[in-house]
């Protein structure tokens, strides 16, 4: 099996003249976090889209574990074991966490729409949404209400229902937007802990997070790849700090 898990050539998106993700190359190693990153427009968001086939390229090829899947679409990517999450807030407020997780578990099994299933049928989903909380340290809170969450503790119950659907790559977009430095921290090591035995590429806005989790950035500036590699050699790129800053003058650091 090749280390390549994720491939796309020449992937280009088009809107009535206008280039928003321009031959883009990528390639996502299995068992990495490569991280997405740009200034706002650079074409990241529908780089995601077009990878999740929300949106249908205009010219290129995506290929997954070797397979041709341009021109899937969504459910079929999900089936492959592509999963997004964070695109929207990707839980029920009025609901456990137990019954969030456990409704990524019938997602999973194809029983998501069986709601007049008795309550005992769905029990036997109840140790492995409890094993999946635990994974994302909210073991001691399975029954209380989502809604009464704090943000950064949604956002690792989206983690949760997202590993239900037992991804073999995960897909996270901006997922420490708009926390504070104590959940940002919290996400950051808890993206690091599920990422073992997993891949994932993602769309981070935050500099010191890339920094500390990804193997692998890409950096897209206007739609095209302006620059990639690792953290130290992609933040001293003169051109990647021009395009975050505006300036060359000093290395790249805590930008968002």
């Amino acid at each position: 099996m090749s280390d390549i898990i994720l491939e796309t050539k020449q992937l280009t998106k088009e809107f009535k003249g206008f280039t928003a993700v321009s031959q883009v190359d990528l390639s996502v190693r299995r068992g990495s976090i490569h991280a997405l990153i740009g200034p706002n427009g650079a074409g990241k968001t529908t780089c995601f889209n077009l990878l999740t086939k929300f949106l249908e390229p205009t010219s290129g090829t995506i290929t997954f574990n070797g397979h041709d899947i341009t021109h899937e679409r969504p459910p079929q990517i999900a089936r492959r074991g592509i999963i997004r999450s964070f695109q929207i807030s990707a839980v029920f407020p009025h609901l456990s966490l137990l019954e969030n997780v456990r409704i990524g578990l019938q997602r999973k099994l194809g029983i998501s729409y069986h709601f007049w299933k008795s309550e005992a049928s769905l029990d036997r989903l109840n140790g492995r949404a409890r094993q999946l909380l635990a994974e994302v340290g909210l073991e001691d809170l399975a029954e209380e209400t989502t809604v009464n969450l704090p943000y950064g503790r949604k956002r690792a119950l989206e983690i949760a229902t997202t590993l239900a659907m037992e991804p073999e790559l995960m897909l996270l977009d901006e997922p420490t937007q708009g926390m504070g430095h104590e959940d940002v921290d919290r996400v950051t090591q808890l993206i690091k802990k599920v990422s073992a035995g997993r891949t994932i590429l993602m769309v981070e806005h935050n500099m010191g997070v890339v920094a500390t989790i990804a193997d692998t950035i890409t950096v897209l500036q206007r739609g095209a790849v302006l620059a990639e590699g690792p953290y130290a050699e992609v933040s001293r790129n003169p051109q990647v700090m021009e395009a975050y800053m505006g300036t060359t003058e000093g290395q790249l650091q805590g930008a968002h």
